[in-house]
């Protein structure tokens, strides 16, 4: 196997907002494993809170390329076990060169991946729009520049968490799902979930920060709305962790090192009575249509990273008002690079 890298620097179509900061343009690389002529493409997003700076995954990825240019691509479960042994401590790394043989494998089978895992496209569940933190006025126009989408993703963790709400209520009335990110205090969580459920609101996603766990519990107890777990919940040993703390847990490609423990994450979360969600981290068309192949095996699914870009790397997977669509496509469903 060749090991091919791709740099992009792609710019958001509005600054994008939560808790701990603003992105406005999202550095992000491209893998590329070709073998017999075919290729197959993962993605790792640049990213500070989890540690994964550019120059540090190049470097990483680099540091195998000798290593899978002796190999030759058998099966996806074999690939991951071989990548995870020196890149256990990379996640985002170890995640794009995961979607990249799994990619491979479709190219190379003829097939996309969700055919062969044996699920039907057609029970995907829809896809949330994300509304970044801004002032009131400003959130309520970007909403209005994506109607009808049947759920909408609200950022909070600022000093006006009510009144968000109730301005974005009067414009839809749409399920609203909120993420925190982190930003509310133990004191307040328990009363703005009340607040939040007489507005419509489905569900509270990582309300207090990942350390606070003693009350996360008191909180899972106190709750209004039930509460997925996101900075809580990054790989595979935190799944047990989140019961009688959380409802559910969302699982992101980047966080947990692929597709291969995504899916044992999902097992895992039935086997434990957890709702199961699966996100993204503003990526490209390639990150997406990978997160995309797992949908018909969840509750929830918040995949609208490339439709916050104003540019996008790769076609691949679309998502128009909630709903993907995917490409007549092997693997992955990823068309040429752009």
């Amino acid at each position: 196997m060749e090991l091919l890298l791709h740099e992009y620097e792609l710019p958001l179509k509005h600054p994008f907002t939560i808790s701990r900061g603003t992105t406005t343009v999202q550095r992000t690389l491209i893998v590329e494993l070709q073998q017999d002529g075919v290729s197959g493409y993962g993605e790792a997003i640049a990213n500070t809170y989890y540690d994964s700076p550019m120059d540090s995954m190049r470097a990483r990825l680099q540091s195998v390329q000798t290593m899978l240019a002796g190999e030759t691509f058998r099966d996806t479960e074999s690939f991951w076990k071989l990548c995870a042994e020196r890149l256990a401590d990379a996640s985002f790394v170890l995640s794009a060169l995961d979607c990249a043989a799994h990619d491979l494998w479709g190219r190379l089978e003829g097939a996309p991946v969700h055919r062969l895992w044996g699920l039907d496209p057609a029970d995907a569940v829809n896809s949330s729009y994300t509304i970044g933190i801004a002032g009131v006025d400003k959130m309520v126009a970007k909403l209005a520049e994506m109607p009808g989408w049947p759920v909408y993703k609200i950022k909070l963790g600022t000093a006006h968490n009510v009144e968000i709400i109730q301005a974005l209520r009067e414009h839809t009335e749409a399920v609203f799902r909120v993420d925190a990110n982190c930003g509310w205090a133990p004191g307040e969580a328990a009363t703005l979930s009340a607040e939040m459920a007489r507005h419509g609101v489905e569900f509270i996603e990582q309300p207090l920060p990942p350390e606070a766990r003693e009350a996360q519990a008191q909180l899972f107890r106190d709750s209004a709305l039930p509460i997925i777990a996101d900075e809580n919940c990054v790989g595979e040993a935190d799944v047990p962790l989140c019961v009688d703390h959380f409802h559910g847990i969302n699982i992101k490609l980047c966080k947990c090192g692929g597709l291969t423990p995504a899916r044992r994450m999902i097992a895992a979360a039935r086997d434990h009575g957890l709702k199961v969600m699966v996100g993204c981290m503003t990526e490209s068309s390639v990150g997406i249509s990978a997160a995309a192949q797992l949908t018909p095996l969840l509750d929830y699914a918040d995949l609208d990273g490339a439709v916050l870009l104003a540019q996008d790397a790769a076609d691949g997977v679309q998502l128009h008002k909630g709903q993907l669509t995917f490409p007549n496509e092997p693997g992955l469903g990823i068309r040429t690079l752009k």
